[in-house]
């Protein structure tokens, strides 16, 4: 048979919103322009209050999911965060406690629907938690009693294929991708099937361009591809140039060019359906 002439749908998902100013200024005028097709928000941030006014006008043509934060400095003043370093361990040696780790879910999604006035089109989690043993069991059972079995968000499962895997993309699978995977299957929830736009948030513009149009290529239908752009470097942001970078790739034709090459487009959800141009309702 001759390949399809349809384009591959690719969720192009900015995570961190509500971070900071610059991140949310960055991906509200990403999501505008059709660019990307899902944000995933930081709701311990004091600033997903305000920020999520930015979103409000893009409902319904991009996916809007909650970032699940274990890891960040907001975590830690939440009083249930740590180390990423320390939730690795204590994940690998079963160490959270449900109670604990269920109430700091609940909290979270509570902080987003309170701002959103609906559940998150999906879930995903800060440096991968969402996968985490000791994280993804009370996840999974909140999502199913809130919202459904099966109904409700889908979950990202930070599988990372392709071009840039690498020894990083290997440990985050290893923390609990296949176990994901598996949970969300026997449970009806939908999912993603892979993702790609990891790297050390390191090199120059060109260099990510080059990345991003690997990623596109090699990723499957439906596939994550993870950025974090914002509109401006943060000083106090210790990846705030990367983020800059990959704003300017973006808007830019590097990403229409890279998009092209791979016969892809931005798409919401496991649905996969295309994103409307910029004043498409």
């Amino acid at each position: 048979m001759p390949p399809s002439s349809d384009p591959k749908p690719v969720i192009v998902c900015a995570d961190d919103f509500a971070l900071s100013e610059a991140v949310s200024l960055g991906i509200a005028r990403l999501a505008a322009m059709g660019r990307i097709s899902a944000t995933s928000a930081m709701v311990l941030s004091p600033r997903w209050t305000g920020d999520a006014a930015l979103l409000r006008d893009l409902r319904g043509r991009i996916d809007v999911g909650l970032h699940l934060d274990w890891t960040s400095p907001l975590a830690v003043a939440a009083g249930h965060g740590m180390s990423l370093g320390r939730a690795m361990l204590r994940s690998l040696a079963g160490g959270f406690e449900r109670a604990r780790v269920t109430a700091a879910i609940e909290r979270q999604l509570d902080a987003f629907e309170a701002q959103w006035q609906a559940a998150p089109d999906h879930v995903d989690g800060h440096q991968h938690v969402q996968q985490f043993r000791g994280i993804r069991e009370p996840l999974l059972d909140v999502l199913d009693r809130r919202y459904g079995t099966g109904a409700g968000p889908w979950v990202r499962v930070s599988q990372p294929v392709g071009a840039g895997t690498g020894v990083k993309g290997r440990v985050v699978a290893a923390m609990g991708a296949r176990a994901l995977a598996a949970a969300l299957s026997q449970r009806g929830r939908a999912a993603s099937p892979a993702l790609v736009g990891m790297y050390g948030f390191d090199g120059s513009s060109a260099g990510y361009a080059a990345r991003l149009a690997g990623w596109l290529r090699d990723a499957p239908a439906g596939a994550v591809l993870m950025c974090h752009p914002a509109a401006r470097a943060d000083d106090a942001d210790e990846i705030g140039a990367a983020r800059l970078r990959e704003f300017e790739c973006w808007r830019g034709e590097a990403a229409s060019a890279a998009l092209a090459a791979a016969h892809a487009v931005p798409a919401r959800g496991p649905a996969r359906q295309p994103v409307p141009g910029p004043g498409a309702r």
